[in-house]
């Protein structure tokens, strides 16, 4: 099955998050709750839905991670762009995207 993290955006600011083991939101991939299992996976898919439904996030979804010396990889392309931040300015506060971490 593979490694899992649930992100999102949020509501207020389109700011990407993902839920940490808190059950909060992070702007921080590193911080992510990671789903080992089926289980785990479905229990995130409620939290997003949940979560979409009382209008915190929007653009809800479970995905694929890898965990590599204690770093968690996304890894499709998207999801790197969107843990690292845009490829250009977007916010003030919010840096462009590492390219070394988003490179394929």
């Amino acid at each position: 099955m593979g490694d899992k993290v649930l992100t999102a955006n949020r509501l207020t600011d389109g700011i990407a998050v993902w839920l940490d083991a808190n059950g909060k939101w992070s702007t921080s991939l590193q911080e992510a709750l990671v789903a080992r299992h089926a289980e785990a996976v479905a229990a995130l898919e409620a939290i997003g839905k949940k979560s979409y439904a009382d209008n915190e996030v929007v653009d809800v979804a479970v995905v694929d991670v890898q965990e590599t010396n204690g770093i968690l990889w996304p890894l499709r392309l998207r999801e790197r762009i969107r843990a690292q931040g845009p490829t250009m300015e977007y916010a003030p506060g919010y840096a462009p995207a590492d390219p070394e971490f988003i490179a394929v």
